[in-house]
């Protein structure tokens, strides 16, 4: 009997320090861990809002960049973090729903070892030629496909990346076939698309925008359900008759599970206001980032979805990490 009594004294004490935590977050700068370099369409978003952030927790929002691994190596460092809600994770859908499908050897569970927040952005995956090939839609380059079946080399930025998908799902519902040449970013995919030793890609459509703004890329259509605002006239696949083509390279905002749910429901308002804050999805939607704040319960069914979709793509099209 006393061992109970001291057991759920014991448990009252740690509810109580949880709550007096949570109540008094945040009182000290947060981290938030971005996976790739800086200067790229993440840490751009990521430094945006951030600096926002600030004005609604009232504490400095620091920016880590933990490039490596398609994400894993900043996955890891916040899934073995403190669990206070002073170091996040700003991610790609990568490193917490394909690489789990990918590799065997992940040192993180996506569902086990993070707290959902929020998802912040949609960044569709845009088909893009040369406007040298003379292909207006993607119609067409599946027609010169069917006519040079497994000749037409195809660029991505990476094995089980979302272009890499992308073109998977293209491929099924065209029944077509291209030459798939994986690369190590997208800066020297883009590089040999430009100088003609590929004919197409697929990538994010932050990270082509210059391109095609500048007339050097034609865009042929969005690996997406609907257009994107800041390219309207580009039709998505589904419209050009290829059904199953979605994938969008969405971020989203973890924290390391076990996270009290009341800093989870802090972090969630803060970021929502901050995705409502007019200057800010101005500039989002300028790069081809649409905002799509959601509840932390929203987006925890959203990873599960998306890594049970992912995982089925990859088993079927016999998808293996490189």
């Amino acid at each position: 009997m006393l061992i109970r009594r001291l057991l759920a004294l014991a448990a009252l004490a740690l509810i109580a320090c949880t709550a007096a935590r949570a109540d008094d977050y945040p009182n000290r700068p947060i981290k938030v861990v971005i996976a790739f370099p800086p200067g790229g369409p993440t840490d751009f978003v990521g430094r945006l809002l951030a600096d926002k952030l600030k004005d609604f927790l009232g504490q400095p929002v620091i920016i880590e960049n933990k490039a490596g691994a398609n994400g894993a190596i900043g996955a890891t460092e916040v899934a073995r973090s403190a669990a206070d809600g002073y170091t996040l994770f700003l991610t790609t859908s990568g490193a917490v729903t394909i690489t789990p499908n990918l590799r065997t050897d992940t040192p993180y569970d996506t569902l086990r070892d993070f707290a959902p927040i929020t998802r912040v952005v949609n960044v569709n995956e845009v088909l893009v030629v040369r406007p040298s090939l003379g292909v207006n839609s993607a119609k067409e380059l599946v027609a010169m496909a069917k006519a040079k079946p497994a000749t037409l080399a195809f660029a991505s930025t990476g094995v089980g990346s979302p272009p890499h998908l992308s073109l998977e799902l293209l491929q099924a519902s065209a029944g077509v076939k291209f030459v798939h040449v994986p690369y190590r970013g997208a800066a020297p995919a883009i590089t040999d698309l430009l100088g003609g030793q590929v004919t197409a890609m697929f990538a994010d459509v932050p990270v082509l925008l210059p391109q095609i703004q500048a007339g050097k890329l034609k865009p042929l259509a969005l690996a997406a359900t609907q257009r994107n605002p800041v390219l309207p006239d580009v039709p998505t696949l589904i419209e050009d008759g290829y059904p199953d083509t979605v994938c969008d390279n969405w971020y989203g905002l973890l924290a390391p599970a076990k996270t009290p749910p009341a800093i989870v429901v802090r972090l969630n308002r803060a970021m929502k206001a901050a995705l409502d804050d007019p200057d800010i999805k101005a500039k989002l939607l300028k790069v081809g980032a649409v905002p799509t704040a959601t509840t932390p319960e929203e987006f925890g069914q959203f990873l599960r979805d998306e890594i049970a979709r992912w995982g089925k793509v990859i088993r079927e099209r016999g998808i293996k990490e490189q």
